[in-house]
């Protein structure tokens, strides 16, 4: 029983002498919260109107002030009180800067003025609070409740109480005591700045959730894009496993007298061939399950357009009402049907863009075929009237990047001269040139 009671006095004792540092801390060196200067994205749009207001207020009540600190009807105002009036309008203001030096500041004038004019003071006079000092302390406590924790500016609270209640015991004669009256309008001065201040935080972290829904709705539809290319492509890359596969089964039967080595190898690249098509479905072919049942079957298996497609696209499109032009430059020659099917998607959603966007436009595709690969050229001249709201998110344009990107190629959109819009799309073919963009990148 001895050694709880003495390990509970050594906590005790440890407690005490943390009580000054803890203290020091709370009233004293921990910082206040931080006011976003004038300019910055988060500043508080009334925070100038309220800085002059604050300034016409400090100038107009330092008067009164002076007059309650002069005891001398005969010489009036006196100098020093004009100082001491000039001194808490001061620190009121500082409160806007340093709300916990200027509370401290503002504590110790009113302790100071109260001091040095009690014993002249009239006794029908408030004590120790007057009028103005008790709107200027008031006025300290609502500047800092607004920038520190409500447990710190009650603490500050507290000690202005008790600097109030310490003075009307040592009062030296009868006074108009004041401090239940004042009491109230502290408290209220807090809790109004507390409130202010609860308020100001919720609206900082509504916009910091706001941003991170934004960026986690970026990234969602950044994914679901990349999906859905993956499900485009799967199609392509398993054309090519199959077609290994059937390769490498013909080949012996082509050749005269194949060795067995030959017949080994083969065997084993039609095999090698038959487990990677079998691991592609297995791991793409659930990105594809996904729309299978909005989709259909049909459609799941159709095979990915390419730029032979182009031309129903256009007349599908020129069937809406809009005027297009499909021209080739350069000499075709066979691609790779990952450019093709990109170039045509992208192709396919910069029309779609201009039909949403730009009612009454026309638009022009330009397919260039160059010796390191296609380039992609999609411009609409300026509409002739708004375009209706398009609900939804769209994010076309992030889908042709990512196939630009796929393929190690490059996309620029923007506004024309005229009002008009481009996107020109550089697909190179060639694994060289993608593995060169790739290390450049």
């Amino acid at each position: 029983m001895g050694a709880v009671t003495s390990s509970r006095a050594v906590r005790l004792r440890a407690a005490v002498r943390r009580a000054p540092r803890a203290l020091y801390e709370e009233l004293w060196a921990a910082p206040a919260d931080r006011v976003p200067r004038m300019g910055e994205p988060d500043a508080p749009a009334w925070r100038p109107v309220f800085l002059v207001l604050l300034v016409f207020a400090a100038a107009f009540f330092a008067v009164p002030r002076a007059y309650e600190l002069s005891t001398d009807p005969v010489t009036g105002v006196s100098g020093w009180a004009v100082l001491a009036a000039l001194a808490q309008s001061v620190a009121l203001l500082a409160g806007m800067i340093r709300p916990v030096g200027a509370w401290w500041a503002a504590t110790a004038l009113s302790v100071a003025t109260v001091l040095a004019t009690e014993s002249a003071m009239s006794p029908d006079r408030l004590f120790p609070w007057s009028i103005m000092g008790t709107v200027f302390q008031g006025g300290a406590l609502f500047l800092l409740a607004l920038r520190v924790p409500l447990r710190r500016s009650a603490g500050a609270l507290a000690l202005t109480l008790l600097a109030g209640l310490a003075l009307t015991v040592h009062q030296t004669q009868r006074h108009n005591l004041d401090l239940d009256r004042s009491a109230p309008v502290f408290a209220v001065a807090l809790v109004l700045g507390a409130a202010l201040r609860s308020l100001r935080l919720a609206r900082k972290d509504l916009v910091v959730q706001a941003e991170l829904t934004a960026e986690e709705r970026a990234r969602r539809t950044l994914l679901e894009e990349r999906n859905r290319i993956a499900r485009e492509l799967h199609d392509v890359v398993a054309h090519h496993m199959s077609v290994i596969s059937i390769q490498a089964q013909v080949a012996p039967h082509l050749v005269e007298s194949p060795t067995d080595e030959l017949r080994e190898n083969l065997a084993g690249i039609r095999e090698n061939a038959l487990e990677a098509l079998a691991e592609l479905r297995r791991v793409l072919g659930v990105l594809r399950s996904e729309d299978a049942p909005a989709r259909g079957d049909d459609t799941r298996h159709a095979p990915q357009p390419g730029l032979d497609g182009l031309d129903g696209l256009v007349a599908t499109v020129r069937s809406t009402g809009l005027a297009v032009t499909l021209s080739t430059t350069g000499e075709p020659r066979p691609l790779p049907p990952g450019v093709e099917l990109s170039a045509y998607r992208i192709v396919q959603e910069s029309l779609s863009n201009v039909m949403r966007h730009a009612p009454g436009a026309s638009a022009e595709v330009v397919i260039g075929h160059r010796p390191t690969g296609l380039t992609v050229r999609v411009v609409n001249s300026a509409p002739d009237r708004p375009a209706a709201p398009s609900p939804g998110v769209r994010h076309g344009l992030l889908g042709m990047r990512e196939r630009a990107a796929m393929l190690g190629g490059e996309l620029a959109t923007g506004p024309t001269p005229d009002g008009g819009w481009e996107v020109t799309a550089i697909l190179p073919t060639s694994t060289q040139t993608t593995r060169t963009t790739e290390e450049a990148r």
